[in-house]
């Protein structure tokens, strides 16, 4: 979906599309995203908590790129980021714990004098946001009691603040370009598409891996499958204590047990790969729009064929 919009990007020269993909609390799909299409900007949450950035900071970085693309005559591009980004800001991350110890306890009133609970950095950040952003973070919680990531706007946030950034620097012309910012989301329709072969073999080998564990009388596990870089019959199947992947965490103003955020790693292999390539991804096209995967190069099961012929009957491929 992402290589589709990189291809529409080319072909219009025109627009900056901002696609906000699924991690509420980790940037893993975001990087994998990136290393398999090549956009412009990834934003990656991990990376900017570690880094301390302000709303600001990430605007700013985004505005830079896009003033360089111009000066190259590039007016368009694709920037993709994660939905639970505005949860790594550490000022906004700062603002939705207050916002959810409120919440806890006491109402939003429409006369708003809710808001002289937050701290006075927190409020003045708070009445920065664009109203729609505010709203949005004073929706009902989930389950758990955190904010609702996935009904945060936040790619249409960052278009508003990107786009009131460069009006600036074009008063000081610093910026002669003609921003036109897309939002997208990419949810649920981005994370069904048909499975690849590997997705088949893994899954399958989760399901029998609980089978057995089930039927040995072993309960309070995960099923787990390792070493998955080697051949299917060389992968290690076992199962995994509950309590030992569990932390403690605050959730609806108390502490609870919860299952550990697996984050990205910034030091692992798939980010310094990343990190290494992005500067030239920002400011050339090196995009890639791999198409259906589970389509490219050998047909490893007759429906995957089967399928490929009635496609090629219908679109005469």
């Amino acid at each position: 979906m992402i290589g589709n919009v990189m291809v529409d990007a080319r072909s219009t020269g025109k627009y900056y599309h901002f696609i906000r993909l699924m991690g509420r609390a980790a940037s893993h799909i975001t990087l994998e995203c990136a290393l398999q299409t090549h956009p412009n900007i990834a934003i990656i949450g991990e990376e900017v908590a570690a880094k301390k950035l302000t709303m600001k900071n990430v605007t700013n970085y985004i505005a830079d790129i896009i003033c360089k693309r111009m000066e190259l005559g590039f007016n368009y591009g694709v920037i993709i980021l994660p939905e639970g980004l505005i949860d790594f800001i550490p000022e906004v991350k700062q603002l939705i714990a207050e916002l959810n110890e409120i919440l806890a306890h006491d109402v939003v009133d429409e006369a708003g004098m809710w808001k002289r609970k937050l701290r006075s950095h927190s409020h003045d950040l708070f009445e920065f946001l664009p109203q729609s952003i505010q709203e949005q973070l004073l929706l009902e919680r989930d389950p758990h009691g955190n904010v609702q990531v996935a009904k945060i706007e936040t790619e249409k946030m960052l278009i508003q603040m990107v786009e009131a950034e460069l009006d600036q620097r074009k008063q000081k012309g610093a910026y002669e370009g003609q921003f036109q910012g897309k939002p997208h989301f990419f949810g649920y329709e981005g994370r069904c598409g048909f499975p690849t072969n590997f997705d088949a073999n893994y899954c399958n080998a989760l399901g029998y891996a609980t089978g057995i564990l089930l039927h040995s009388g072993k309960t309070g596990l995960i099923s787990s499958v390792g070493n998955l870089t080697a051949p299917v019959d060389e992968w290690t199947v076992g199962g995994t204590a509950l309590t030992s992947l569990m932390d403690v965490e605050r959730r609806h103003g108390k502490f609870k047990p919860v299952i550990k955020k697996a984050l990205v790693d910034l030091e692992g292999a798939p980010m310094l790969k990343f990190a290494s390539l992005r500067d030239d991804w920002a400011l050339k096209n090196r995009y890639l729009s791999s198409g259906p995967i589970q389509f490219v190069g050998p047909y490893a099961n007759d429906i995957n064929y089967t399928l490929m012929l009635e496609l090629g009957a219908q679109f005469h491929f």
